[in-house]
């Protein structure tokens, strides 16, 4: 085995799961080449990573399936040995079934799977305890390696820790989300931040489209020392920053594996998501804050919906400190 591609072209927090893979599998193949398909947007996560030969970007918004033919014919011309298929979508089950690999591993749930030559269950259950993503990730290279798995991890480089680079304790907040049932209300956050100690310097983060909410909660917190950085940072710097405070506090949303793959400090609120579905933190100090309230609509599916369909949005009734 020479070349190897692992396809993940979904959102921020699959990729950075997806890295656990090229750790073990750079691990045990020293002279792999392992190469990384994503969609555009996502492609600064894995800037200068040590293990990965190449990344290819496949731009899903402009020009869709022009775009992704041309993926097709650069997935065929690399000529890669085995393809590991990370999703469950008909789009990369085409890329993968006719990639031309003679070992193409994936879910079965995906449309295409009847075509790969491996495939694994893709196990969410909301009534007990499902295996972690990165657990269910690890399945597709469990006859290439073994059963350890290992957690993601990203890899800022020095100008990233210089750019952020604290002198004074910090906390880091991610308090928006793409999904409304998976943000914890404005209010929330910013009673956390004025019970938080006054000599903690407290950075707001999240991307520039998140300026204006973390611009809000800054301006209406009495907490003497709230920086807003959302917007200013690029996913690197971010992870960089998280790994230096002395906690993050975040949503069931992307900046929760930045901390993962940092192993920086991480307490994360889940709201209509829950913890059973495998999204979990994974670093040495992680905790989860969920209600105490037993909701007959909780969970109301796996993704964040736009608004509470109960229209009383009680899951976000939590206490964190």
């Amino acid at each position: 085995m020479k070349k190897l591609l692992i396809i993940q072209t979904a959102f921020i927090g699959d990729v950075i799961l997806a890295t656990s893979l090229i750790e073990k599998l750079a691990g045990f193949y020293p002279h792999l080449e392992i190469d990384f398909l994503l969609r555009k947007g996502n492609e600064s996560l894995l800037q200068g990573h040590p293990n990965l030969n190449e990344v290819l970007i496949w731009d899903k918004k402009e020009g869709k399936y022009n775009n992704l033919y041309k993926t097709w014919r650069k997935i065929r011309k690399n000529n890669y040995d085995v393809v590991l298929n990370l999703q469950r979508f008909l789009s990369s089950g085409l890329l993968s079934a006719f990639s031309g690999a003679s070992r193409i591993i994936g879910f079965d749930k995906n449309p295409m799977a009847l075509l790969f030559t491996e495939r694994f269950p893709h196990e969410i259950h909301a009534t007990q305890q499902s295996p972690h993503e990165v657990e269910r990730n690890h399945q597709l290279i469990r006859n290439l390696t073994d059963n350890q798995v290992l957690n993601p991890k990203l890899y800022p480089i020095m100008k990233d820790f210089a750019l952020v680079r604290e002198e004074d304790s910090y906390v880091t907040i991610s308090p928006t989300s793409v999904w409304f049932t998976k943000q914890w209300p404005a209010e929330k956050w910013i009673d956390l931040i004025n019970r938080l100690p006054r000599d903690n310097k407290i950075f707001l983060l999240g991307a520039p489209s998140d300026k204006e909410a973390c611009r809000h909660i800054a301006n209406t917190s009495t907490h003497p020392t709230v920086e807003v950085k959302a917007g200013t940072l690029s996913l690197l710097q971010s992870a960089a920053l998280m790994k230096g405070a002395i906690m993050n506090y975040v949503n069931d949303s992307a900046p929760l594996h930045l901390a993962s793959a940092m192993n920086a400090p991480v307490t994360a609120v889940f709201l209509s998501t829950i913890p059973e579905f495998g999204f979990t933190p994974l670093s040495d100090n992680s905790r989860v804050c969920e209600t105490a309230q037993d909701l007959t609509c909780r969970p109301c599916g796996l993704h964040g919906k736009s608004a509470c369909p109960e229209g009383h949005f009680k899951c976000a009734e939590i206490e964190v400190l």
